[in-house]
């Protein structure tokens, strides 16, 4: 028998809501006598917009007090972007679902009159917050200039103007949730620009014990996905520590297979150690731990130690 009620705990952000409705509508249909309710939650993430991410706790910023009124039992359920998730839990709570992909890609909005990113003019001026997006566009183009933006989608877009950049770059799920497809300028193709890890899917994280609510939310999760991020979060685990540096990972499954790729890089682009690697999904954890290692083995842990003083990141940017 199913449960009157399940309530849902979300940030409230314009990205978060749609998410959390999705999953809500999602459940509502498949059980018509299931109350869903939302609880929206400002996290520390939501409340700090004026410092770039990197310098103040990353990831946990848009988890922790979701999480927190979990183990309160204040909600039965959290709805969080892949790429927001820290490696580990709170005792008595885990990622439950992992929901099948959107697109993966990082993209540019573009300033008017520019057709395309290799077209920005000499020295343009680049808006993003993440530290991965930077580095690897510097590495492309090194003449760059890189601007700090927060804030939600429509923010950062905004910010096209207001702050006289050539291109702002985001990521392609967040525009399509949010209706903002036709103003894409390019896609970033990932073996240009190589996505966050979990990017582009949702986890639903729940109460272990909670075995009513987790047979409810099980449909939502989607094994080729899960076998790509949890490959990706792999690659992180093994890297994760105190500091953050830029990091990326991309699964990519086909049938039983998993192609992997992953990196580490210098902020400035300039030392960029790529890795990849062809494995099953049956192995999407043992390879993203032997991926890391290998990047560390060829050369990343000297990036990581020489120029940063630590060995391991923790990256977001959360649209």
């Amino acid at each position: 028998m199913a449960k009157k009620t399940l309530r849902i705990g979300t940030r409230a952000s314009a990205l978060a809501l749609w998410q959390a409705n999705w999953v809500k509508a999602e459940l509502e249909q498949r059980y018509p006598e299931l109350k869903v309710t939302l609880t929206k939650i400002k996290t520390q993430g939501d409340k700090i917009l004026d410092v770039p991410l990197a310098m103040v706790g990353g990831k946990g910023l848009f988890v922790k007090e979701i999480q927190e009124a979990m183990l309160r039992n204040e909600i039965d359920i959290a709805v969080h972007s892949m790429k927001d998730v820290p490696t580990f839990f709170p005792e008595g709570t885990g990622l439950r679902c992992i929901t099948q992909r959107e697109d993966p890609r990082d993209i540019a909005v573009l300033k008017e009159g520019i057709s395309s990113f290799n077209a920005i003019p000499q020295g343009g001026r680049i808006g993003t917050s993440s530290l991965r997006r930077k580095a690897q566009l510097l590495n492309l183009r090194p003449d760059l200039q890189m601007f700090d933006i927060r804030g939600n989608v429509q923010t950062r877009i905004g910010k096209l103007q207001e702050d006289n950049l050539d291109a702002v770059i985001l990521a392609a799920a967040g525009m399509h949730r949010l209706g903002f497809t036709a103003q894409i300028g390019e896609y970033f193709d990932p073996k240009v620009c190589l996505p966050a890890i979990g990017q582009g899917a949702l986890g639903l994280e729940s109460r272990l014990a909670d075995d009513e609510t987790n047979a409810l939310i099980d449909f939502f999760n989607h094994p080729p996905t899960a076998a790509a991020v949890i490959a990706e979060r792999a690659v992180l685990a093994t890297l994760e520590g105190g500091c953050q540096v830029p990091i990326a990972a991309f699964g990519v499954v086909e049938g039983e297979q998993l192609d992997l790729t992953a990196l580490v890089s210098s902020v400035d682009g300039q030392q960029m150690i790529k890795k990849f690697t062809c494995t099953t999904v049956a192995a999407a954890k043992d390879s993203g731990v032997a991926l890391a290692k290998q990047l560390l083995a060829e050369g990343a842990g000297a990036i990581l130690n020489e120029v940063y003083g630590c060995k391991t990141f923790d990256e977001n940017d959360p649209i």
